[in-house]
Order: structure tokens, then sequence, then C-alpha cells
């Protein structure tokens, strides 16, 4: 059976990103969600973990480009038109993984 910890997460992986791109961003919806899905990469940097997943481990603050640091620089993103996009995808990851730490 699907958990709702695992329904949750996906949701703002792909669900959420969706309706930000929908909602705010009608004209170019395609590119914006497409840059929002991009910005799943953030995830490479759990290949520097060992074990690589570890479904009991939060990630914020324990992987590189999850650390509250890189969020600071995320949030700059979203200071500039060019970065705008990108920095709404990094924080959005970075509250879906939030939301793991706290289920």
């Amino acid at each position: 059976m699907v958990s709702l910890k695992f329904v949750i997460h996906y949701s703002f992986h792909f669900l959420v990103p969706l309706g930000i791109a929908l909602f705010f961003f009608r004209s170019e919806w395609k590119k914006v969600y497409l840059i929002l899905l991009l910005t799943m990469l953030v995830d490479l940097d759990h290949l520097l973990a060992t074990p690589i997943f570890d479904s009991n481990r939060c990630s914020i603050n324990f992987h590189p480009l999850h650390t509250y640091y890189a969020m600071g620089v995320y949030v700059i993103f979203l200071f500039y038109k060019k970065t705008r996009v990108v920095g709404i995808g990094l924080l959005l990851h970075m509250l879906a993984d939030y939301l793991d730490c706290i289920l």
C-alpha cells in the first residue's frame, strides 16, 4: 500500500510544480514545468553519501546541496528574473525533503 509520506513527497515533486507553472506562468507553463522538474537534479548530491539512499535519513543539512547555506543561495535566486524559476524549484524540492524529515 502506498504511504501518505510517499504521496506527499512525490506530489511536491510533480503536481505542485505543475500547479505553480500553470497558475503563475500560464503563457510558458511547459518551459517552466520542465525547469522545475530539472531542479530535481539537485539530488545528484545523494551520490556522495554512503549508503546513497537511506529512507530514515533526513536530507536537509546532510547532503551538500541540501544545506542551509545552499538554501540561502536558492533564496537569492528568487530576486533575479533569470534565476527565479530555478530558485522556486530548488526551494520547493527542499520543502518536499523537509516534509519527509518531519513525517
